[in-house]
């Protein structure tokens, strides 16, 4: 009982630090202008490391003193926790528009006609090489971080889980499975509420001071500060693989190394056993769909109901994910109360997930339009889509690269207040912010140059937040029903002595075809809906706007 409650601390610590890039993976992208595709293969590279591994260790699970090498791996994942903040630490100040020189960049950006834009194309300061090469050195830390971590990660789930159900009577042992896998899933909720916490904070709160923060959460160029977290996460870690150093093996040498020879008739043996193999794959399909979800649901919700990443990050902590961990937990506690065959077991398995398909499918219409910005997805007073010039601020001399979105009084929005043709500000002498944008030429209000206010106008249908929240939470319990049963018609269907190496197989198959995978396709889907990008080196960075139905439904 105390290594089940040890392991689980283990478990929602080291899925604090994966939960955690999740969280933050919106911010991350907008910080150092990566695509979705290129954070979605960031988030599944630590599957790498630990593809490489994890079947070849969980073979001699029963042969190695497994909580040493758990506490082993602990140590690394600390590691490779504390090398993913190193980022911040070795590169400089957030600038968060390089088409703008002055301190008080708002108020350079109003329709000059001798502005920043006038000299023609604007030089691109984000494209220095010495920016360039920072750039490479953050993915290069990033990628190098995430395979340490799937390394240190190899020994952690396999080795605890056959420990477990190697010590544990048969009657107890479902049940503490379902506790333990549903702390493991406390761990991600809490990496969002983490994030949702460390992204209020202005992320270079370590550099500057708060009279020199220009910007609030709501404004899109706001990046929060994401290095902060896995500080707090991997010092967690650290602490957690402790204990792991005093446990006893409790097992006595029943094999010799001698038997590695018969790895291949081993790893033959249990992909040859069809419940074993099924439900494998059942839970590879289940699997890859929740990594995409896991990566990206924070900046779905971002984009479609125009929420802060805070405050998205904070619905998935506090309502998503604490509801698959009751779902565990119901599971676990259904098949010890009526004390489940294996047939029984795959019954339940296929109820959970086939209410859970019911209820998922509303979810593809509810969702908001996108909202109309002017040149990019609305064009009634623009010659062409994409090109947000007109007759109304070809006068302006606009830098190409500017993004300082306002909402205009009617009710579009327009990328940066030279694009409106505004040629007033008005600031708040004592917050030092902007009020409004006034005199803006490419505005209508009552036949007069119209008005904006600063940041975005949003897609303006909140109110489909809440069905969407209470549809797919509703959606993630029944689905998380199956998730103790599926494990133990694995544990139960192959011999005692492949415990350890049926669940190494079934995790190294999980990794390989959805884990890994998951997340790099989901962000290569939702990059096919960005209708406009933005542009370091002539190449695509970060995406401004989507296509907010495509994105929904893709």
């Amino acid at each position: 009982q105390f290594f089940v409650f040890c392991h689980g601390l283990l478990q929602l610590s080291q899925l604090l630090i994966s939960g955690y890039l999740k969280s933050t993976i919106s911010t991350i992208e907008r910080r150092y202008g990566l695509s979705s595709q290129t954070s979605g293969l960031l988030a599944s590279f630590n599957e790498v490391g630990n593809t490489l591994l994890i079947v070849l260790i969980s073979y001699f699970g029963s042969r190695v003193h497994r909580p040493r090498f758990i506490g082993c791996g602990a140590i690394l994942v600390s590691l490779a926790g504390f090398l993913m903040s190193l980022p911040h630490f070795i590169t400089g100040p957030y600038e968060y528009d390089h088409s703008i020189a002055s301190v008080f960049s708002n108020a350079t950006d109003l329709c000059q006609p001798d502005g920043p834009g006038a000299d023609g194309n604007l030089s691109d300061a984000s494209c220095t090489p010495h920016t360039v090469k920072e750039n490479h050195e953050v993915l290069l830390v990033m990628f190098v971080a995430q395979a340490l971590r799937g390394i240190g990660g190899v020994p952690i789930q396999p080795f605890g889980i056959s420990y477990i159900d190697d010590f544990a009577s048969e009657r107890n042992s479902p049940l503490y499975l379902g506790i333990l896998f549903s702390l493991t899933v406390i761990g991600p909720g809490v990496a969002f509420m983490l994030g949702s916490a460390m992204l209020h904070f202005y992320v270079d709160i370590d550099k500057v001071i708060g009279e020199e923060i220009q910007l609030t959460n709501k404004d899109p160029r706001w990046v929060g500060a994401w290095w902060l977290g896995y500080l707090v996460a991997a010092s967690l870690v650290a602490v957690s693989a402790v204990p792991y150093f005093f446990f006893p093996r409790e097992m006595p040498k029943e094999v010799g190394w001698e038997k590695a020879r018969c790895f291949p008739l081993v790893l033959l043996r249990n992909l040859r056993h069809p419940v074993y193999l099924l439900v494998v794959l059942a839970q590879v399909n289940l699997s890859a769909m929740v990594a995409g979800l896991a990566t990206f649901m924070g900046k779905y919700l971002e984009r479609q109901f125009s929420l802060t990443a805070s405050f998205a990050n904070m619905i998935i902590g506090a309502v998503n994910i604490p509801g698959s961990m009751v779902g565990i937990v119901v599971g676990g506690a259904i098949m010890k109360k009526f004390r489940m065959s294996l047939r029984q077991c795959g019954a339940l398995c296929i109820l959970g997930t086939f209410l859970c398909v019911v209820l998922a499918f509303p979810l593809l219409f509810l969702g908001c339009p996108t909202q109309k910005v002017a040149g990019v997805t609305y064009s009634e007073r623009y010659q062409e889509l994409r090109i947000p010039r007109n007759g109304c601020n070809l006068h302006c001399n606009c830098p190409e690269k500017a993004y300082n979105p306002i909402c205009g009084s009617d009710s579009i929005e327009y990328i940066s207040p030279c694009y409106a043709g505004c040629n007033v500000i008005n600031i708040d002498a004592v917050k030092s912010s902007v009020l409004n944008y006034t005199n803006c030429s490419c505005i209508s209000e009552n036949g007069m140059a119209g008005s904006a206010k600063p940041g975005t106008c949003g897609t303006g249908c909140s109110h489909l937040l809440l069905p969407f929240v209470v549809l797919s939470c509703l959606a993630g319990i029944l689905a998380s029903t199956s998730h103790t049963p599926s494990f133990m018609l694995i544990l139960r269907s192959v011999q005692p002595e492949d415990k350890s190496f049926a669940v190494g197989i079934q995790f190294m198959l999980l990794r390989v075809l959805a884990w890994m995978p998951g997340p790099v396709l989901y962000g290569s889907a939702i990059d096919t809906t960005c209708i406009l990008w933005e542009k370091k080196c002539d190449k695509n960075a970060a995406c401004r706007y989507y296509d907010n139905n495509l994105f929904r439904h893709r």
